[in-house]
């Protein structure tokens, strides 16, 4: 057993997690509230997986750029004067201070605002001004320019979203995407186009209830009565490695309007890519970013794959209604979180092996990923 991991969890608690028994436990109350295991996922998860960082219609233009963070570290997107999305550690190589902290344009180039060294958009070094001295172009002997670009980080576009991998070993992305993409039944997602954005900021949850909530469907028919037709029974849950989440065949014919009654799955990439699939024609993408073991940053990116047909005011019903849903969600996880203070969640709970099955997988590839 890894060291580290049993020390923040506790050896007898890890063996109860792990046990053979007919109703499973979740994972123990450290797993959400614990800085060390927090810190291990940044270093064991975070680092060495696929992560969803960013949005590629929010880099339309030469240029633009948007910070992000990746297992704790400070990211950068950008899209360069080709137009390819690329992705660097957001870190001047002159004394590290955090390059871009806000969204927007850049222009041609990356300028340090402590020091002005100047980077272009592929990345290299253009200027250290009088970095060697009282000229302007002076340099120190010795020091080689083209080896003090900005650092880039391994990237994937997969249509509109943005994936970096920080250390670098993760598998091809092909082979990550792969397991969604065959339940995904050869649906054209080249059609797929941005309608709106929400940002929920940041909600007092940890992110793996976030992404645990999003993949069980036993809360639907309690939570969700007011803005979802879509009952219990006619769900089921997905589970195949790489790919885990739940859908529903609502098989009726009368649906009712303003609430999701269509036929849907949610799927997710562990750790952190969660997409809705809403037909006849609607896509929803998840942006959860972990800021703390109690804190994560959240975005929805909605989707239309039929553009052409997107009635006047769509945009901003779907928009009204997805706010209403993850308001409903994020009471739920803020109060899971809030359990997890109670001596009581020290042992994780039960989990329903049938509605919860998905989630258990979940949570067994985050203790494996862990050691």
């Amino acid at each position: 057993m890894d060291s580290s991991l049993q020390s923040v969890i506790g050896a007898q608690t890890l063996a109860a997690f792990e046990a053979t028994v007919p109703v499973a436990h979740g994972l123990p109350a450290a797993a959400y509230t614990s800085e060390a295991f927090f810190a291990l996922e940044n270093e064991r998860i975070f680092t060495s997986s696929w992560v969803l960082a960013g949005f590629k219609h929010e880099l339309a233009r030469p240029g633009d750029a948007m910070p992000a963070t990746v297992a704790g570290r400070p990211v950068l997107l950008l899209r360069d004067t080709a137009g390819q999305i690329r992705a660097f550690h957001n870190v001047c190589r002159h004394r590290c201070l955090k390059l871009v902290d806000e969204p927007g344009n850049v222009g041609r180039a990356i300028r340090c605002p402590y020091h002005s060294w100047t980077y272009g958009l592929d990345g290299g070094l253009r200027a250290a001004p009088y970095f060697g001295g009282r000229e302007p172009r002076a340099v120190p002997a010795g020091f080689d320019r083209s080896q003090h670009g900005l650092v880039p980080v391994r990237s994937a576009v997969w249509h509109d979203w943005i994936f970096v991998n920080l250390d670098g070993g993760a598998p091809p992305f092909e082979e990550f995407v792969a397991p969604l993409r065959k339940r995904l039944h050869g649906l054209n997602l080249d059609r797929v186009q941005h309608l709106s954005t929400i940002d929920f900021g940041e909600v007092a949850a940890n992110w793996k209830l976030l992404m645990e909530n999003f993949i069980e469907p036993y809360h639907v028919q309690f939570v969700h009565s007011r803005t979802t037709d879509q009952p219990l029974a006619d769900h089921y849950t997905v589970n195949e490695l790489g790919c885990l989440g739940c859908a529903v065949d609502v098989s009726r014919e009368v649906r009712k309007v303003d609430v999701l009654s269509e036929d849907s799955r949610f799927l997710t990439l562990f750790p952190n890519f969660a997409f809705g699939l809403y037909l006849p024609d609607q896509v929803g993408v998840h942006l959860d970013t972990p800021l703390a073991p109690g804190r994560t940053l959240q975005r929805r990116a909605i989707y239309s794959l039929n553009p052409t047909q997107d009635s006047s005011g769509r945009a901003e019903r779907l928009t009204a209604l997805w706010r209403d849903v993850h308001r409903e969600d994020h009471a739920m996880c803020e109060r899971l979180q809030q359990g997890r203070a109670s001596d009581v969640a020290a042992g994780g709970g039960v989990l329903s092996p049938v509605w919860e099955d998905s989630v258990r997988n979940f949570q067994e590839l985050v203790i494996e990923r862990l050691r």
